[in-house]
């Protein structure tokens, strides 16, 4: 008869549930740190882009819109750099131009088209047609309509206390452009907001 012998070596670590997930566990956290921690010290990654200024509040108030309603779930915002990418949509996303953005709307899901560089190719008109029944001027698409956001209103005065938090978060804020942010959306429907947030997208990079 064999004489039994514990195992070693690898054979220790095969026959341990407990140490096997361990040191998977182990192996993806330095994995992921190697990965992600870099991107913190890369400019390119950490610096606004030229000209890129923060959203101004009713843009602001379209982004919170545009996440809330979940248009994020069929649009991406990430135009990778491939010919046929670019050929369809522009210039690819650059790390600079989100830096702003919190969370940032990147992804790869896509059931419509990508918007990262919708801004300034459609008119204001041709949005609100678009939202409040999107057969009206693409007669095959799928997109539900949102006619609501046409009568509903920004909450006012919630918004200095987002772009405050923006701010602690490192968006250039000035304290004078919070002060007046809950006067410049007052009165204004969540469609002037999600249109003025489509229009603004990718439009520091042409």
């Amino acid at each position: 008869m064999a004489e039994h012998t514990k195992p070693r070596g690898h054979e220790k670590i095969e026959t341990s549930n407990f140490l096997m997930i361990m040191l998977i566990v182990a192996a993806i956290s330095v994995g992921g740190l190697v990965q992600i921690v870099p991107l913190f010290f890369k400019m390119s990654t950490t610096q606004p882009v030229p000209g890129l200024v923060p959203y101004t509040p009713l843009q602001l108030a379209g982004r919170d819109v545009y996440i809330r309603e979940g248009c994020f779930t069929c649009h991406s915002q990430m135009i990778r750099p491939f010919r046929a990418e670019t050929l369809r949509y522009g210039h690819f996303s650059l790390a600079g131009e989100f830096v702003y953005d919190f969370p940032f709307q990147w992804g790869s899901k896509r059931t419509g088209p990508d918007l990262h560089r919708i801004g300034g190719r459609y008119s204001d008109e041709w949005h609100r047609m678009h939202l409040m029944n999107p057969r009206s001027v693409l007669p095959n698409s799928n997109m539900p309509a949102y006619p609501w956001l046409a009568t509903a209103t920004v909450d006012a005065e919630s918004m200095p206390r987002r772009m405050r938090a923006l701010q602690r978060l490192g968006v250039p804020y000035t304290d004078e452009q919070i002060a007046q942010s809950a006067e410049a959306v007052r009165g204004k429907t969540e469609m002037d907001a999600i249109i003025a947030y489509l229009q603004v997208l990718g439009t520091a990079v042409r």
